[in-house]
């Protein structure tokens, strides 16, 4: 599956997000997950293995507990791909900073 293909769910995106703050357990993923996307923990499961299978997140087992951690190399390569487009919003980040510091004068 391409990169984009996982992250372009928004499912995997805010489990991404979740665990970007730290390792995280199954069922706490799971129990946010479900609560905000009104989603069965089997269906978070199965999001959980995308992650897994295509090297999006890693999984360390912890007695009962299956604890998720974010794996930063295939999102490595998404920013790698991305090198190519950034000059696109650079320059106009760049200016709307300009622009920001102009207004904060007296």
């Amino acid at each position: 599956m391409h990169a984009f293909d996982i992250l372009g769910d928004p499912v995997r995106r805010r489990i991404l997000e979740l665990l970007a703050e730290g390792e995280l357990p199954a069922g706490s993923i799971a129990g946010t997950i479900g609560t905000e996307f009104g989603i069965s923990q089997p269906a978070v499961s199965q999001h959980l293995k995308v992650l897994r299978d295509n090297g999006f997140a890693t999984v360390t087992v912890d007695g009962t507990r299956r604890l998720y951690a974010v794996a930063p190399e295939p999102l490595r390569e998404i920013d790698t791909w991305l090198d190519r487009y950034r000059k696109f919003w650079t320059n106009r980040l760049d200016a709307l900073e300009t622009e920001l510091h102009r207004g904060r004068r007296p």
